[in-house]
């Protein structure tokens, strides 16, 4: 199960945002796979994909679309990751975009793709040109969770989360949902996350911010090393709450950038907590580097390492595979007689070696735990980076060895 996660009860609306869903048979019988959001004419739509060269043909689409028309509708399902695809997959796109276009009265570039599944196989536009009509019927403001549970595929839970912030007297509302448990590693993290707020954003000050805080959540996991090819995280902004920002200065943007970050992290964090198989939650957390960058090549460099994947899963405090994957993370001229390292408050590495009040025994009751931190010191600079991991299980390797059976 996930390790310390649990499905929301509710998400809250978002004026001017409504969701429908459909089942259309892409790959399983009688399984919602088809979410359609509708968006509200006026609203801004900020967007961040996958830079995998091998990127899914909805992704190329929904950049071009986002490029050409203020967008009204997200169309995702899951089932089919269309990738790989070649041209017939643009068409599919495209053809879909056209079907859902039809069925509501928008032009074919006010819709956006979006595609999760097995990559390879090419996407039935009959499947999902049957399905619209009842997506569209569908439309509710209250169905955000019923499109988290949708967007779903080896998830085992659906990942949404809710937040309100008072400014100027007035709330603002911001909801979100994603889906993601393996194939993740930044470069956007292999994942798909809708989120919306009430606010009014400017556009280009609402691009900024989705970048900032997909930097510090969708950017900051992994699980086991992989980019996907159809990556995205989609930011809408209604206007619908009476509360407008079209500077990073104005009165009370702080902290609602600090509430959209909070949420994004949220659901990084829950895409870790849900990983293919996990069994742990671990945080890596790289300090005294001299650069973000450093820190954050020592911090994969020891969440990608399998050797301390395993070890984690086992619970066995084997701190020398921790000490190999920082020494062989690339820093150049890195004194490790100044790296200290930390499983949880227990001090395992400082002076080139084994701290010498570490015991066996400390070590072990650190790993016994399903919520691990590991702190490492550089001790050459002031950066800082942090990143969330799993272990490496029987069941990541069952889970994915059985993937398109």
């Amino acid at each position: 199960m996930p390790v310390g996660l649990s499905e929301p009860e509710a998400l809250l609306p978002i004026a001017g945002v409504r969701w429908g869903i459909a089942a259309a048979g892409i790959k399983y019988a009688d399984r919602n796979d088809l979410a359609l959001m509708e968006i509200a004419p006026g609203a801004a739509t900020a967007a961040v994909y996958t830079r995998n060269a091998f990127c899914a043909a909805p992704v190329t689409l929904a950049r071009q679309h986002g490029e050409a028309a203020a967008t009204r509708y997200l169309l995702i399902n899951s089932g089919n990751a269309n990738a790989g695809t070649g041209e017939p997959g643009m068409m599919a796109a495209l053809d879909s975009c056209a079907a859902l276009a039809d069925v509501v009265g928008c032009k074919t570039e006010e819709v956006l793709p979006f595609s999760t599944g097995v990559i390879g196989e090419l996407m039935s536009v009959e499947k999902i040109r049957n399905a619209l009509p009842q997506a569209y019927a569908d439309l509710s403001a209250g169905n955000w969770l019923k499109a988290a549970r949708a967007i779903m595929t080896t998830d085992i839970l659906a990942k949404g989360v809710s937040r309100q912030i008072e400014i100027g007297g007035k709330t603002a509302t911001i909801s979100g949902i994603a889906k993601g448990s393996g194939m993740i590693r930044p470069d956007m993290a292999t994942m798909l996350a809708y989120v919306a707020t009430d606010a009014d954003v400017e556009p280009a000050l609402l691009q900024r911010l989705l970048q900032q805080a997909v930097d510090y959540s969708f950017n900051s996991i992994t699980v086991d090393g992989d980019t996907s090819t159809n990556d995205a995280c989609v930011l809408v902004a209604s206007g619908q709450a009476g509360i407008a920002f079209a500077s990073e200065a104005d009165a009370g943007y702080g902290e609602f950038a600090a509430a959209v970050i909070e949420v994004l992290q949220f659901l990084a964090q829950a895409i870790i907590r849900d990983g293919e198989g996990a069994t742990k939650f671990i945080t890596i957390d790289v300090s005294g580097g001299s650069s973000k960058a450093e820190c954050r090549q020592v911090a994969y460099t020891v969440a990608h390492s399998p050797l301390v994947k395993t070890a984690l899963f086992a619970s066995d405090p084997n701190w020398g595979r921790i000490l190999a994957a920082v020494g062989r993370a690339g820093v150049e001229g890195l004194g490790v007689d100044k790296v200290s390292i930390h499983l949880g408050d227990v001090r395992i590495v400082c002076d080139g070696g084994r701290d010498a009040s570490y015991t066996e025994a400390a070590g072990q009751a650190v790993m016994d735990e399903e919520e691990i931190t590991i702190r490492i010191d550089l001790g050459r600079g002031s950066a800082r980076a942090q990143i969330w991991t799993t272990d490496l299980s029987y069941d990541y390797v069952k889970i994915n060895a059985e993937y398109r059976s």
